[in-house]
């Protein structure tokens, strides 16, 4: 794992075990939409090389990372969740996660691109992809990937960033 000097926290790959945790984040960040506790433990089993944690002084999760690499094009990581604790929130955790997890990808020389979905009501998502994109001087390209009335639910629109290429 890679240590922050600015953070008390740790990031790395998760395991298995940190399924349970990562559900909870999630349930309570009041933005993501909330998987079931199951598919959070097979995330953590089949895409931990594409997903990362960061763990607080106690080793409890600060937050959580979940992304994979899209089949047709295995140089795109598509950023599935990305949700930080409430009291860990504001410090640049998210970005550090980000940041560290396309690091571990770009040096294995696998990634070239970042796609996510946003909302347009999810300001913080936003600006978090917007400030990564400037750090890594890539290009950011925004377009409308699926439509409201595409859900089943009341749901806002979820538009696509696509990040890269990343340098």
């Amino acid at each position: 794992m890679t240590t922050l000097t600015e953070y008390t926290e740790e990031i790395g790959e998760p395991t298995i075990a940190d399924g349970p945790a990562a559900w909870r984040i999630a349930r309570e960040s009041g933005e993501l939409d909330v998987n079931s506790p199951y598919s959070y433990l097979l995330w953590f089993r089949d895409f931990a090389k594409t997903s990362a944690v960061a763990r607080g002084d106690n080793g409890t999760l600060a937050g959580f990372t979940t992304g994979y690499r899209r089949p047709d094009r295995p140089d795109v990581l598509v950023i599935w969740q990305i949700a930080v604790t409430g009291g860990n929130r504001g410090r640049g955790l998210a970005g550090a996660m980000l940041d560290h997890l396309t690091s571990r990808l770009h040096t294995q020389s696998v990634l070239h691109r970042v796609e996510t979905t946003v909302t347009p009501g999810n300001t913080a998502s936003h600006q978090l992809f917007l400030s990564f994109a400037e750090r890594h001087r890539a290009p950011l390209k925004r377009e409308l990937l699926f439509p409201a009335e595409l859900f089943p639910d009341a749901h806002e629109p979820e538009y696509l960033y696509r990040i890269g290429p990343l340098r």
